[in-house]
């Protein structure tokens, strides 16, 4: 299954990305988390920051032929949660880039309170043919 977290692009810059994912009651998964009381699942959260990481190393993942593939998550803390009708706003810093790999560090927010934050790494994805 693919699926695109990312909404619209609000910003952007060689180092940093501020994206939207909108979230509607017309996501399928929300219908079992929970029942009676949809959120975005903590997961989805990370999955919007590690999105608008790919968008944000583009040209990166182009030129090294590969896509970017989440590698680690550190420190990834949840705070507010993230209901129907709320749009998650995410911003992407760039920490440090090198030959295997991309450190990024973002933030969610909705209605500017932190629903998700940590740091995370992206590399491109090994060929084991």
């Amino acid at each position: 299954m693919r699926f695109n977290l990312i909404d619209q692009v609000l910003e952007q810059s060689e180092d940093r990305i501020v994206a939207i994912k909108s979230v509607t009651s017309a996501e399928e998964y929300l219908g079992d988390h929970f029942p009676g009381f949809p959120v975005l699942p903590g997961v989805m959260m990370l999955e919007t920051l590690v999105q608008a990481g790919r968008v944000l190393l583009q040209s990166h993942a182009e030129a090294a032929g590969a896509p970017l593939v989440l590698a680690e998550s550190r420190n990834v803390r949840y705070g507010n949660m993230v209901r129907p009708g709320q749009s998650l706003e995410v911003e992407v810093t760039l920490r440090k880039a090198s030959d295997d790999g991309f450190d990024l560090q973002g933030v969610g927010r909705v209605n500017g309170e932190t629903a998700v934050q940590g740091r995370f790494r992206l590399v491109p994805l090994a060929d084991d043919a």
